[in-house]
């Protein structure tokens, strides 16, 4: 237990689970990381709580709280559990999330769906230049593969049939929303839109570029932002060392593994 991650990245589709690989190789110079995933098949229904209450199975044997970063449904993940488990979280930090965080590239792929008489190809190819900004046949035919796995096997609960929202409101604990500038999927409107729900110690930061997966392409400006943010968390907590709450040592144990894995960044 003396091997606890200090960050904890949550990833919930492993086709897109490359895009978060350089911004942990830079948070893993500075603290300890891991990634917690989760994945499914095509036949397990779609239920956000669900992965909470997996989560919550790893984290509930902690003993102390943990920093919590995701993007788009990774984040959403987060937000769920920091609004359900305030205790358990040191900080959450949102990457294209914004406002309504239940939107996603898929939810636009399937308002697409409804309203063109395209074929899936034909608007995955649109996504992959939409979400990338990549128009050689290459690159797209590759990045347009890693979007159909996202479809059939990711935690999204979105469908042809339907698309759910979740309500836009803020979170007990620290927050950082980072979204990038020319990112269609969560543009800047919806990432400001936060600024109703922010307490005076959170921050909404915006990357120049980068789209949609602006912290796989921005690693280093991203995790800088990251870890300043942190750092002024520390420093309040300097001033207020009740803020940074151990739990009972009866609560510490082995931690089990189920249908999620983790995996550890060490310095």
């Amino acid at each position: 237990m003396n091997n606890l991650p200090d960050v904890l990245c949550l990833n919930v589709s492993p086709s897109l689970q490359v895009f978060d690989k350089p911004l942990l190789r830079y948070l893993s110079t500075k603290l300890i990381t891991a990634q917690w995933e989760y994945s499914q098949s095509q036949d397990d229904p779609c239920l956000l709580d669900v992965a909470v209450t997996m989560l919550h199975d790893y984290l509930k044997f902690r003993n102390r709280p943990i920093h919590l970063i995701g993007h788009s449904m990774g984040g959403l993940l987060g937000l769920l559990y920091a609004r359900r488990h305030p205790e358990r979280v040191r900080s959450l930090t949102l990457l294209a999330v914004g406002v309504y965080p239940a939107v996603n590239w898929q939810a636009h792929y399937y308002v697409y769906r409804q309203l063109f008489p395209f074929s899936r190809e034909k608007i995955i190819a649109q996504m992959v230049e939409s979400l990338f900004g990549y128009r050689y046949p290459k690159n797209c035919k590759k990045l347009a593969k890693v979007l159909e796995e996202d479809l059939d096997y990711s935690l999204s609960p979105h469908s042809l049939l339907k698309t759910i929202s979740v309500e836009a409101s803020g979170v007990e604990v620290p927050l950082m929303v980072c979204g990038s500038q020319d990112d269609f999927v969560v543009d800047p409107h919806s990432l400001q839109g936060w600024q109703f729900y922010l307490k005076k110690s959170d921050r909404i930061w915006q990357c120049p570029q980068g789209r949609h997966f602006f912290h796989c392409f921005y690693p280093q400006l991203v995790g800088e932002q990251i870890m300043d943010f942190w750092q002024e968390l520390e420093r309040e907590n300097l001033e207020c060392p009740s803020r940074n709450s151990v739990f009972p040592k009866n609560l510490v144990s082995e931690i089990p593994l189920t249908r999620n894995q983790v995996s550890e960044n060490r310095n």
